[in-house]
């Protein structure tokens, strides 16, 4: 039976991403600086308010134990990503500068700890990398797509190694993290950001009763493993493509 959500609900949705997104900012701008408990507690709080609206369930990790100073890896299916990998381990983001100049979401990314590259300089990796493990080593998460780019959600796009040699340069751990999205307990590729603009995605996902998301965990790489940033991402990049390109939902509770 297919499921749809009254045209109603999706305006309601809307207007209420809308405000969220204002109180996001307002709320980001308030943080005292360098209080990394308050800024974390806000973004995590933020995410999950989120979440809340587009209803957005998470299943598999619910609550994770604490990490600081860790290198969070995932592979990349839609601007919902951030929202619950924030939900979940609050850290600061790698994404291409043009996110900077987006209206609204550009200010609340850029107050929440956003680490920008410009993704056709090759120069820009080295400034990046030495940012990324000063943010590790002063305890902050840090999280970036190694894919670079988003996919449909149903397979791994080839890994970029460059951004690990920073959990190396810092010492730090790597934990990848594996999503996959269900509509209606069946894999769904409404929820990809990959070949749509911002307004028809959230448009799309707004227009989904409810969006479950299976989030896995690989055990940890512990800092003192691996020396090579080549052998770190083949092993993200082999647990990655395991775990996203299997098709056996979770037990989903749907709700019409």
């Amino acid at each position: 039976m297919a499921h749809s959500t009254p045209f109603w609900r999706r305006l309601f949705r809307l207007g209420a991403l809308v405000f969220w997104l204002f109180r996001a900012v307002w709320r980001i701008r308030q943080l005292p600086a360098g209080n990394r408990e308050a800024r974390q507690q806000a973004v995590r709080q933020l995410s999950m308010h989120c979440l809340d609206i587009l209803n957005v369930r998470l299943h598999g990790l619910k609550q994770p134990a604490p990490l600081q100073g860790t290198l969070i890896v995932s592979n990349h299916v839609s601007w919902l990503d951030i929202l619950v990998i924030n939900s979940l381990y609050p850290s600061g983001f790698i994404a291409m500068k043009e996110l900077k100049n987006w209206w609204v979401i550009g200010k609340m990314v850029t107050n929440a700890g956003t680490i920008f590259i410009d993704r056709s300089n090759r120069k820009d990796i080295d400034p990046i990398n030495q940012a990324i493990a000063e943010s590790l080593r002063q305890g902050d998460n840090v999280c970036f797509f190694p894919e670079a780019k988003t996919s449909s959600g149903t397979g791994i796009l080839p890994l970029k190694a460059a951004l690990f040699q920073s959990a190396i340069m810092a010492g730090a751990p790597v934990q990848a993290l594996a999503l996959r999205y269900y509509v209606a307990q069946r894999r769904s590729e409404s929820v990809s950001f990959a070949d749509v603009g911002l307004f028809r995605s959230v448009w799309q996902i707004v227009s989904q009763p409810q969006i479950d998301v299976q989030v896995d965990a690989a055990p940890a790489i512990a800092p003192a493993t691996y020396d090579d940033r080549f052998v770190m991402k083949d092993e993200v990049e082999h647990y990655l493509r395991q775990v996203v390109e299997q098709d056996v939902p979770p037990a989903l509770g749907y709700q019409a």
